[in-house]
């Protein structure tokens, strides 16, 4: 199975890449550092072509409110708009336990707007977010 991971170069993307490796996927490390840019878009068709999963575990280079909002909205939105144009049916991303009780943080609020982008994706890939220590989520959606 091909799997994009969004995010593929950093912590714990490269740490995702390298399991999923070793269990015999082949896996895309997609970062702005490999031509995969979420932000502009760019290398976004060409990494997804072909793919089944995206995982994306990309963080906001900033944790100023403004930036990480404008962050995760940016590439939530192209990243979901090149999932369909791809016809990519499982989509996955690491969020953060407890996000919603946290909201006195811009960039809790910020991850929460990635949340609801991904909830209220296009009906046509199945929509996962999960949480580091959780095994379920409140955004799954088939």
């Amino acid at each position: 199975m091909k799997i994009v991971v969004i995010g593929g170069t950093g912590l714990i993307g490269s740490k995702v890449v390298e399991k999923l490796r070793q269990t015999g996927h082949e896996v895309i490390g997609a970062a702005p550092n490999t031509g995969v840019n979420t932000i502009t878009g760019e290398g976004l068709a060409d990494a997804l072509a072909g793919a089944q999963v995206v995982v994306d575990v990309a963080n906001s280079p900033s944790f100023e409110d403004q930036a990480a909002m404008d962050f995760f909205q940016t590439a939530g939105k192209n990243l979901t708009a090149a999932e369909v144009d791809a016809g990519i049916k499982h989509h996955v991303a690491l969020s953060v336990v407890g996000t919603e009780r946290l909201l006195d943080s811009g960039y809790f609020r910020a991850k929460l707007a990635q949340e609801k982008l991904i909830k209220n994706a296009p009906d046509e890939p199945v929509v996962n977010a999960i949480w580091a220590g959780s095994m379920s989520s409140p955004y799954q959606r088939r």
